[in-house]
């Protein structure tokens, strides 16, 4: 009896503990994802604020929108760009500092900076950076005597100088991530592969990188999540031009939500990205825990 007391008072503490949290996850993560389903299946107009029920009209809608897929396959060119730049940069960083040389605490606080700045002044800055006329890199090179080149209105290389911003941006704070799950590994291992006479080469693919596969699920799973969530820079640097090259989805949407207000369509785009994120996740998790238990 005494012991059926103890566990419901162990499983009522539990709960009380988590009770704040499922409270926030219930109101602003919950809730919204079902208003958002409700309002994907209605045609809304917010600045009329009329609606009725559409069914999955919306969707449909969506598959035969031509700006709808040009921003699903810029989202999908930019998260292919974007996130193995920035984890193998990140990863390679992170193995160089590991070393510990002289002037490597520096260079840690140096690259963390841009992941304490917000997006946007940083997108602000590239934009100018880039600027064909007034940027710097286009004075470095005049001065240099090479052809100026205006990247962010070339459709050839907007998308380019998009996904480099925002790398710039994270590498630091991923590198930070890497540094972690490195310094988590024993250093026995190392001490012990070193005595068998293995090199530095070896030891990083026989221990480093195998140890490192739940950092890097992590890491992942989170750059592939906000990839597909991209906005920040695309609004500030491109609006989404030149010629629609650098419309995203979450962009697109934003544009058909609070320009052309409507948020039944737009609501229907973002679940569609919401279940894309959800099957790209389940992927992600499902590989490595198979990789895992090989």
């Amino acid at each position: 009896m005494r012991k059926k007391t103890m566990n419901r008072s162990i499983a009522l503490a539990g709960m009380r503990m988590v009770l704040p949290s499922m409270i926030i996850i219930t109101v602003f993560v919950l809730v919204p994802i079902v208003q958002s389903l409700s309002m994907s299946l209605q045609n809304w107009n917010i600045l009329k604020n009329t609606h009725f029920f559409v069914g999955f009209d919306n969707f449909r809608k969506a598959f035969g929108d031509e700006r709808f897929l040009n921003a699903l396959l810029n989202t999908v060119i930019y998260t292919l760009s974007y996130v193995p730049i920035l984890v193998l940069g990140s990863l390679l960083i992170a193995i160089l500092l590991n070393y510990g040389f002289t002037g490597a605490g520096f260079f840690k606080s140096l690259l963390f900076v841009p992941a304490i700045t917000s997006m946007a002044i940083v997108a602000i800055i590239f934009r100018f950076l880039l600027d064909g006329d007034i940027g710097l890199l286009s004075i470095w090179l005049k001065a240099l005597g090479f052809q100026t080149k205006d990247f962010l209105r070339d459709p050839d290389t907007a998308m380019w100088a998009v996904v480099l911003t925002g790398v710039w941006r994270w590498i630091g704070f991923n590198m930070v991530i890497f540094l972690s799950g490195l310094n988590a590994i024993p250093n026995d291992l190392y001490e012990a592969a070193e005595i068998d006479g293995a090199g530095k080469v070896r030891q990083l693919f026989s221990i480093s990188l195998p140890l490192l596969m739940p950092t890097m699920s992590f890491v992942l799973i989170t750059n592939l999540i906000s990839s597909f969530q991209v906005f920040d820079q695309i609004y500030v640097m491109t609006k989404g031009g030149p010629l629609f090259s650098t419309e995203v989805l979450v962009y697109y949407i934003y544009y058909r939500g609070f320009n052309v207000f409507d948020m039944g369509y737009a609501s229907a785009m973002a679940f569609i990205l919401f279940c894309i994120i959800l099957v790209f996740t389940i992927l992600q998790l499902k590989g490595f825990r198979s990789e895992g238990e090989r």
